[in-house]
Protein backbone atom coordinates (compact mmCIF):
# COMPACT_ATOMS: atom_id res chain seq x y z
CA UNK A 1 0.00 0.00 0.00
CA UNK A 2 3.14 2.60 -0.09
CA UNK A 3 4.38 3.51 -3.26
CA UNK A 4 7.62 1.67 -4.61
CA UNK A 5 10.56 2.58 -6.81
CA UNK A 6 9.92 3.02 -10.97
CA UNK A 7 11.07 -0.70 -11.59
CA UNK A 8 9.21 -4.17 -10.34
CA UNK A 9 12.15 -5.97 -8.94
CA UNK A 10 12.67 -9.87 -10.44
CA UNK A 11 15.23 -11.12 -7.92
CA UNK A 12 14.63 -10.94 -4.14
CA UNK A 13 16.59 -8.91 -1.53
CA UNK A 14 20.03 -10.37 -0.43
CA UNK A 15 17.47 -12.10 2.52
CA UNK A 16 14.23 -12.12 3.79
CA UNK A 17 15.73 -10.79 7.51
CA UNK A 18 17.48 -8.14 5.84
CA UNK A 19 14.24 -6.64 3.90
CA UNK A 20 12.21 -7.06 7.08
CA UNK A 21 14.32 -5.73 9.38
CA UNK A 22 13.29 -2.73 11.35
CA UNK A 23 9.70 -3.44 10.79
CA UNK A 24 6.86 -5.01 13.80
CA UNK A 25 6.98 -8.09 11.76
CA UNK A 26 10.64 -8.22 11.85
CA UNK A 27 10.43 -8.07 15.69
CA UNK A 28 7.66 -10.28 15.94
CA UNK A 29 9.29 -12.98 13.85
CA UNK A 30 12.78 -12.81 15.70
CA UNK A 31 11.49 -14.17 18.44
CA UNK A 32 10.37 -18.07 16.73
CA UNK A 33 12.45 -20.70 16.70
CA UNK A 34 15.05 -21.31 13.25
CA UNK A 35 12.46 -23.11 11.13
CA UNK A 36 9.67 -21.12 11.78
CA UNK A 37 11.65 -17.81 11.36
CA UNK A 38 13.19 -18.87 8.04
CA UNK A 39 9.69 -20.08 7.07
CA UNK A 40 8.38 -16.71 7.74
CA UNK A 41 10.79 -14.48 6.72
CA UNK A 42 10.44 -16.67 3.37
CA UNK A 43 7.04 -15.39 3.08
CA UNK A 44 7.74 -11.90 4.03
CA UNK A 45 10.18 -11.98 0.95
CA UNK A 46 7.94 -13.31 -1.50
CA UNK A 47 4.99 -11.17 -0.23
CA UNK A 48 7.27 -7.96 -0.27
CA UNK A 49 8.27 -8.63 -3.93
CA UNK A 50 5.02 -8.96 -5.08
CA UNK A 51 3.58 -5.92 -3.58
CA UNK A 52 6.77 -3.99 -4.95
CA UNK A 53 5.53 -5.10 -8.53
CA UNK A 54 2.39 -3.72 -7.58
CA UNK A 55 3.20 -0.31 -6.43
CA UNK A 56 5.50 0.64 -8.64
CA UNK A 57 5.00 3.15 -11.54
CA UNK A 58 5.96 1.17 -13.95
CA UNK A 59 3.63 -0.05 -16.85
CA UNK A 60 0.93 -1.49 -15.86
CA UNK A 61 1.15 -4.18 -18.58
CA UNK A 62 4.97 -4.84 -17.64
CA UNK A 63 3.52 -5.09 -13.87
CA UNK A 64 1.06 -7.69 -14.79
CA UNK A 65 3.24 -9.61 -17.05
CA UNK A 66 5.70 -10.11 -13.50
CA UNK A 67 2.41 -10.87 -11.65
CA UNK A 68 2.14 -13.28 -13.88
CA UNK A 69 5.69 -14.77 -13.93
CA UNK A 70 5.48 -15.33 -10.24
CA UNK A 71 2.35 -17.59 -10.29
CA UNK A 72 3.85 -19.94 -12.88
CA UNK A 73 7.13 -19.73 -10.44
CA UNK A 74 4.29 -20.91 -7.68
CA UNK A 75 3.02 -23.41 -10.58
CA UNK A 76 6.58 -24.40 -10.68
CA UNK A 77 7.73 -24.63 -7.23
CA UNK A 78 4.90 -27.10 -6.43
CA UNK A 79 5.48 -29.22 -9.34
CA UNK A 80 8.95 -30.16 -8.38
CA UNK A 81 10.79 -27.50 -10.18
CA UNK A 82 10.80 -24.60 -8.12
CA UNK A 83 13.04 -21.47 -9.51
CA UNK A 84 16.23 -20.00 -8.26
CA UNK A 85 14.00 -17.19 -6.09
CA UNK A 86 11.69 -19.92 -4.13
CA UNK A 87 14.37 -22.73 -3.61
CA UNK A 88 14.99 -22.11 0.14
CA UNK A 89 11.09 -21.94 0.18
CA UNK A 90 10.88 -26.01 -0.18
CA UNK A 91 11.77 -27.38 2.54
CA UNK A 92 8.96 -24.82 4.42
CA UNK A 93 6.10 -25.34 2.13
CA UNK A 94 7.41 -29.27 3.05
CA UNK A 95 7.35 -28.71 6.76
CA UNK A 96 4.47 -26.75 7.02
CA UNK A 97 2.15 -27.82 4.41
CA UNK A 98 1.92 -24.33 2.90
CA UNK A 99 -0.66 -24.07 0.27
CA UNK A 100 -0.10 -23.00 -3.36
CA UNK A 101 -3.66 -21.40 -3.00
CA UNK A 102 -2.82 -18.69 -0.35
CA UNK A 103 0.44 -18.12 -2.46
CA UNK A 104 -1.71 -17.19 -5.47
CA UNK A 105 -4.13 -15.77 -3.43
CA UNK A 106 -1.27 -13.03 -2.22
CA UNK A 107 -0.60 -12.46 -6.11
CA UNK A 108 -4.44 -12.12 -7.32
CA UNK A 109 -4.68 -9.33 -4.44
CA UNK A 110 -1.48 -7.19 -5.39
CA UNK A 111 -2.99 -7.85 -8.97
CA UNK A 112 -6.20 -6.02 -7.87
CA UNK A 113 -4.34 -2.58 -7.88
CA UNK A 114 -2.49 -3.17 -11.25
CA UNK A 115 -5.35 -2.77 -14.10
CA UNK A 116 -6.32 0.51 -12.38
CA UNK A 117 -5.79 1.91 -9.47
CA UNK A 118 -8.59 0.52 -6.48
CA UNK A 119 -10.65 3.24 -5.78
CA UNK A 120 -14.05 3.54 -3.62
CA UNK A 121 -14.37 -0.20 -4.26
CA UNK A 122 -17.80 -1.63 -2.90
CA UNK A 123 -17.69 -3.32 0.31
CA UNK A 124 -17.47 -7.04 -1.07
CA UNK A 125 -14.75 -6.02 -3.17
CA UNK A 126 -12.82 -4.83 0.19
CA UNK A 127 -13.38 -7.24 1.68
CA UNK A 128 -11.82 -9.87 -1.01
CA UNK A 129 -8.99 -7.63 -1.42
CA UNK A 130 -8.37 -7.96 2.54
CA UNK A 131 -8.86 -11.60 2.31
CA UNK A 132 -6.30 -12.09 -0.35
CA UNK A 133 -3.58 -9.46 0.55
CA UNK A 134 -3.85 -10.47 4.25
CA UNK A 135 -5.79 -13.02 5.31
CA UNK A 136 -3.84 -15.19 3.18
CA UNK A 137 -0.73 -14.40 4.50
CA UNK A 138 -2.18 -15.46 7.57
CA UNK A 139 -3.19 -18.60 6.28
CA UNK A 140 0.46 -19.05 5.37
CA UNK A 141 1.67 -17.95 8.52
CA UNK A 142 -0.94 -19.99 11.62
CA UNK A 143 0.28 -23.15 9.55
CA UNK A 144 3.56 -22.32 10.24
CA UNK A 145 2.60 -21.19 14.18
CA UNK A 146 1.33 -25.06 14.45
CA UNK A 147 -2.14 -23.51 14.99
CA UNK A 148 -4.68 -26.49 14.11
CA UNK A 149 -6.73 -26.34 11.45
CA UNK A 150 -9.92 -24.63 11.90
CA UNK A 151 -8.75 -22.12 14.54
CA UNK A 152 -6.13 -21.38 12.10
CA UNK A 153 -8.32 -20.07 9.21
CA UNK A 154 -10.15 -18.29 12.05
CA UNK A 155 -7.50 -16.07 13.38
CA UNK A 156 -6.12 -15.67 9.64
CA UNK A 157 -9.79 -14.44 8.98
CA UNK A 158 -10.02 -12.04 11.95
CA UNK A 159 -6.56 -10.97 12.21
CA UNK A 160 -5.95 -10.35 8.30
CA UNK A 161 -8.92 -8.14 8.36
CA UNK A 162 -7.46 -6.18 11.26
CA UNK A 163 -4.70 -5.39 10.15
CA UNK A 164 -5.15 -4.39 6.74
CA UNK A 165 -8.44 -2.28 7.70
CA UNK A 166 -5.81 -0.92 10.30
CA UNK A 167 -3.59 -0.12 7.29
CA UNK A 168 -6.30 1.30 5.68
CA UNK A 169 -7.44 4.29 8.03
CA UNK A 170 -3.46 4.48 8.86
CA UNK A 171 -2.49 5.08 5.21
CA UNK A 172 -5.50 7.41 3.70
CA UNK A 173 -3.01 10.54 2.58
CA UNK A 174 -0.28 8.05 1.45
CA UNK A 175 -2.62 6.44 -0.74
CA UNK A 176 -4.39 9.20 -1.97
CA UNK A 177 -1.05 10.61 -3.16
CA UNK A 178 -0.71 7.85 -5.11
CA UNK A 179 -4.00 7.33 -6.72
CA UNK A 180 -5.58 4.91 -4.09
CA UNK A 181 -8.67 5.50 -2.03
CA UNK A 182 -9.76 1.63 -0.49
CA UNK A 183 -12.86 3.71 1.59
CA UNK A 184 -15.56 1.62 0.92
CA UNK A 185 -18.56 3.28 -1.78
CA UNK A 186 -21.27 2.75 0.84
CA UNK A 187 -19.50 4.24 3.30
CA UNK A 188 -19.08 7.53 0.92
CA UNK A 189 -22.39 7.27 -0.16
CA UNK A 190 -23.66 7.02 3.73
CA UNK A 191 -21.49 10.01 3.88
CA UNK A 192 -22.71 12.41 1.59
CA UNK A 193 -19.64 11.79 -0.42
CA UNK A 194 -19.96 11.79 -4.32
CA UNK A 195 -16.59 11.61 -5.47
CA UNK A 196 -14.36 8.67 -5.57
CA UNK A 197 -11.03 11.09 -6.06
CA UNK A 198 -8.83 10.09 -3.50
CA UNK A 199 -7.25 13.85 -2.82
CA UNK A 200 -11.26 15.22 -2.61
CA UNK A 201 -12.02 12.43 -0.57
CA UNK A 202 -9.26 12.55 1.68
CA UNK A 203 -9.90 16.27 2.43
CA UNK A 204 -13.61 15.84 2.72
CA UNK A 205 -14.00 16.32 7.00
CA UNK A 206 -17.10 13.96 6.22
CA UNK A 207 -14.47 11.23 5.84
CA UNK A 208 -14.60 10.94 9.70
CA UNK A 209 -17.94 9.10 9.22
CA UNK A 210 -16.63 6.70 6.87
CA UNK A 211 -13.75 5.81 9.04
CA UNK A 212 -15.51 5.05 12.22
CA UNK A 213 -17.50 1.86 10.48
CA UNK A 214 -14.21 0.78 9.70
CA UNK A 215 -13.09 1.30 13.14
CA UNK A 216 -15.79 -0.80 13.84
CA UNK A 217 -15.10 -3.24 11.98
CA UNK A 218 -11.46 -3.51 12.64
CA UNK A 219 -12.11 -3.64 16.58
CA UNK A 220 -14.62 -6.47 16.08
CA UNK A 221 -12.14 -8.53 14.23
CA UNK A 222 -9.37 -8.06 16.80
CA UNK A 223 -11.95 -8.87 19.22
CA UNK A 224 -12.91 -12.57 17.49
CA UNK A 225 -9.03 -12.89 17.11
CA UNK A 226 -8.29 -12.33 20.54
CA UNK A 227 -10.78 -14.73 21.65
CA UNK A 228 -9.07 -17.67 19.15
CA UNK A 229 -5.71 -16.85 20.35
CA UNK A 230 -7.13 -17.12 23.88
CA UNK A 231 -7.97 -20.42 23.89
CA UNK A 232 -4.35 -21.72 21.76
CA UNK A 233 -1.01 -22.49 23.67
CA UNK A 234 0.56 -19.10 24.51
CA UNK A 235 3.90 -20.45 22.97
CA UNK A 236 1.76 -20.83 19.64
CA UNK A 237 0.72 -17.34 19.04
CA UNK A 238 3.39 -15.45 20.51
CA UNK A 239 3.74 -13.84 17.26
CA UNK A 240 0.44 -13.22 16.16
CA UNK A 241 -0.41 -12.01 19.73
CA UNK A 242 2.97 -9.55 19.13
CA UNK A 243 1.77 -8.21 15.53
CA UNK A 244 -2.16 -7.78 16.84
CA UNK A 245 -0.96 -5.58 19.87
CA UNK A 246 1.05 -3.50 17.43
CA UNK A 247 -2.00 -2.46 15.02
CA UNK A 248 -4.09 -2.52 17.89
CA UNK A 249 -2.68 0.19 19.48
CA UNK A 250 -2.02 1.98 16.05
CA UNK A 251 -5.43 2.03 15.81
CA UNK A 252 -6.02 3.50 19.04
CA UNK A 253 -4.10 6.19 18.66
CA UNK A 254 -5.73 6.91 14.88
CA UNK A 255 -8.97 6.77 16.64
CA UNK A 256 -7.69 9.52 19.90
CA UNK A 257 -6.41 11.54 16.65
CA UNK A 258 -9.38 11.76 14.65
CA UNK A 259 -10.05 11.22 11.30
CA UNK A 260 -10.72 14.80 9.86
CA UNK A 261 -8.33 16.55 8.04
CA UNK A 262 -5.89 17.76 8.47
CA UNK A 263 -4.33 14.11 9.60
CA UNK A 264 -0.98 13.86 11.19
CA UNK A 265 0.61 10.65 10.83
CA UNK A 266 0.31 7.85 13.70
CA UNK A 267 3.18 5.49 14.52
CA UNK A 268 4.09 3.53 17.59
CA UNK A 269 7.42 4.40 19.27
CA UNK A 270 10.40 2.47 19.83
CA UNK A 271 9.27 2.25 23.75
CA UNK A 272 5.99 1.27 23.07
CA UNK A 273 7.12 -1.37 20.38
CA UNK A 274 9.66 -2.69 22.80
CA UNK A 275 7.16 -3.11 26.13
CA UNK A 276 5.23 -4.87 23.61
CA UNK A 277 7.82 -7.21 22.75
CA UNK A 278 9.18 -7.86 26.55
CA UNK A 279 5.69 -8.69 27.17
CA UNK A 280 5.36 -11.74 24.87
CA UNK A 281 8.37 -12.91 24.00
CA UNK A 282 9.19 -14.54 26.80
CA UNK A 283 6.37 -16.55 27.77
Amino acid sequence: MTAAGTTAPITPPATPQGAASGSSFYAAMRILPRAQRDAMFQIYSFCRQVDDIADSDGPRAERLAALDQWRRDIDALYAGNPPLRLRDTVASVQRFGLRRDDFIAIIDGMAMDVPADIRAPDAATLDLYCDRVASAVGRLSVRVFGLGEEDGIALAHHLGRALQLTNILRDIDEDADIGRLYLPREGLTAAGIASDDPRVVASDPRVEKVCADLVRQARAHFTASDAIMARNPRRVVRAPRIMSNYYHAILDRLVARGFAPPRHPVGLSKAAKIFILIRYAFI
